[in-house]
């Protein structure tokens, strides 16, 4: 606790980014795993995945207005405790139902705690006057890539999944709640209170829907990696056990290249040309994994995927959170509860496509949702400036 006090908000925050998806990632590689041990083809494990949706979209309609009134620091470290616990249960299910269940709970769970990290990167940016947000989505897909490698290898040590992701979660809980409780007061203010104008229940203005749309497609191509780079590689390209999780790892190592490096390119070109260039290579890496024909092709094109998908979402975040109409939480939820929805709902679709076609064709499915985001590139318009850089606020507990 002392060491990480006398961190900056901005890394703080960045921390905690950084431990949120560990135990998610290393729940990634056994997918192939719980979906053979539970005989469950594409279309059934396509049903069970829609359990994460089914969480997300009965949590962040309520999720958005809580976390403006207790703060993005409060619904932090209340929401590690429940994640943690949530995002174990998958492991235990004994059917298909049960997965479905298990996994809306990890839903819940989640976007519950992402809502929080990204209204406390969004109070850090304007406070500090730094940008942190792509960097600090960038140490999300960081933890995200150590939490799947951290997956594959107990896998190849045969641990079973019902004693591994629980100690991932064990291990990763503590080091969370301190870095929540290490998090300066700045993040306890309530931010309904800032801006008292639309109310959090009101419908999104139309800014804000053409920003939702731009981040669906993206999110989608995210939750697709997620759930199905590892069984792509095992049917279409007739990888090894050990080798299926490369294809997520690859991905979210230059997902999060992508990210550390995006708040540099978005001072040199700005939010729309930042966004139509990776959109562009989001739909050539997109190309690149339908096309071919052994795994290391298909890894480079993960690689190019990961970095053309890893600005989108932290760029929504900002343009959403800078409206201005109501609460950064409320805009951000609406957000998060989109970008969720494509994360977690894409995968479902293309299982169902897999088990009509095949796994490739499944896959497929997101170029054209990536092709609209490159188009709606321009809703990304900045609408404030931040705040100067204050020297109180550099010191955490400000």
């Amino acid at each position: 606790m002392a060491a990480l006090s006398r961190f900056s908000p901005q890394r703080l925050t960045m921390l905690a980014f950084f431990l949120q998806p560990i135990a998610f990632g290393s729940w990634l590689p056994r997918i192939p795993e719980i979906q053979a041990g539970l005989g469950l083809g594409p279309a059934g494990l396509a049903v069970a995945l829609l359990g994460m949706p089914c969480g997300t979209l009965l949590t962040l309609p309520f999720a958005g207005p809580l976390v403006g009134r207790i703060g993005g620091r409060a619904a932090i470290i209340a929401g590690f405790i429940f994640y943690s616990i949530a995002v174990c249960l998958p492991a235990f299910a004994p059917d298909a139902f049960w997965l479905f269940i298990a996994l809306m709970l990890a839903g819940s769970s989640i976007s519950f705690v992402e809502l929080g990290l990204n209204v406390e990167a969004d109070l850090v940016e304007k406070s500090t006057g730094t940008m942190i947000m792509n960097t600090s989505h960038g140490c999300w897909s960081l933890g995200i890539m150590v939490g799947s490698l951290i997956g594959s290898v107990l896998a190849g040590m045969s641990l079973p999944p019902h004693l591994a992701i629980p100690l991932v979660s064990l291990v990763v809980l503590p080091i969370a709640l301190i870095t929540g409780k290490s998090l300066p007061a700045l993040a306890d203010a309530p931010q309904a209170a800032a801006i008292g104008k639309k109310s959090a229940w009101s419908m999104p203005s139309w800014p804000l829907i053409g920003i939702c749309a731009f981040v669906f497609g993206i999110a989608m191509t995210e939750g697709a990696m997620a759930d199905w780079s590892a069984i792509f590689l095992r049917d279409a390209v007739g990888a090894e056990a050990g080798a299926v999780g490369l294809g997520y790892s690859v991905f979210a190592m230059f997902v999060a290249a992508g990210r550390f490096s995006g708040d540099h390119l978005k001072r040199r070109l700005g939010a729309i040309n930042t966004a139509r260039l990776c959109g562009a290579l989001a739909v050539l890496g997109s190309v690149v994994i339908y096309l071919a024909p052994t795994i290391t092709l298909a890894l480079i094109g993960f690689g190019i995927l990961g970095i053309g998908v890893s600005v989108g979402f932290p760029l929504a975040v900002t343009a959403a959170a800078s409206l201005g109409d109501r609460a950064a939480s409320a805009n951000v939820a609406v957000l998060s509860f989109v970008a969720l929805t494509g994360f977690l709902v894409g995968p479902p679709i293309i299982g169902f496509v897999a088990e009509h076609f095949d796994i490739r064709a499944g896959i497929a499915c997101v170029i054209p949702v990536l092709i609209v985001s490159l188009f709606l590139a321009g809703r990304l318009k900045p609408r404030s400036t931040l705040a100067p850089t204050s020297d109180a606020v550099q010191t955490s507990g400000a």
